[in-house]
């Protein structure tokens, strides 16, 4: 038998991984469909990494905005098990980045997006993929069957994360820009 606070539990729990799944798929749809209108100068931007064999950058550049589409679009369509690559693929993109933070490279595009703001490498940005991939965490346990409020929170909660992940990003992609740099030089 479920206690009531079991319940309370499993349905909170529910919600988050519908929030997490929501709120990161939005993120991967919006970040592939950047990648695409950008794809004359995404190779570059794989190139810069400088963690491929030279040979497969095009493959990637080519390939990653799709996929992210397809695991963001999947994540909003509620299929659970697309929280394992999109998971993964954040964990990549993180390793990618602070290897290259590492190396002293934080100065080349992340290429997490929108082209027009480029955004410097940085550990927020590392941190950001980080707590994104633990968000899909909940998304991966089993949902109880919901009532109709408890989707539509749950889909707040999702639309309010990638709204959030959205602003967190322009604000600092901004923040390093031309603009910013003219006028922190005074």
């Amino acid at each position: 038998m479920i206690t009531g606070d079991a319940l309370s539990m499993q349905t909170a729990m529910g919600i988050a991984g519908t929030a997490g799944a929501i709120g990161v798929g939005a993120v991967f749809v919006g970040a592939g469909i950047a990648k695409l209108r950008s794809r004359r100068i995404f190779s570059g931007v794989v190139a810069n990494y400088r963690l491929l064999p030279e040979a497969l950058v095009p493959v990637v550049a080519a390939t990653l905005p799709f996929a992210e589409v397809a695991v963001g679009v999947a994540l909003i369509c509620g299929v659970r098990l697309a929280a394992v690559p999109a998971g993964l693929l954040l964990l990549v993109f993180a390793a990618a980045m602070a290897i290259n933070i590492g190396r002293g490279r934080s100065h080349i595009d992340c290429g997490c997006g929108r082209s027009e703001l480029r955004q410097p490498l940085s550990r927020a940005l590392v941190t950001r993929n980080l707590v994104l991939a633990l968000l899909l965490v909940p998304a991966l346990l089993p949902q109880p069957q919901f009532a109709s409020a408890q989707w539509l929170i749950g889909l707040a909660a999702g639309t309010a994360l990638y709204l959030i992940t959205l602003l967190a990003n322009t604000l600092a992609a901004l923040a390093q820009g031309p603009l910013a740099m003219e006028r922190n030089s005074r």
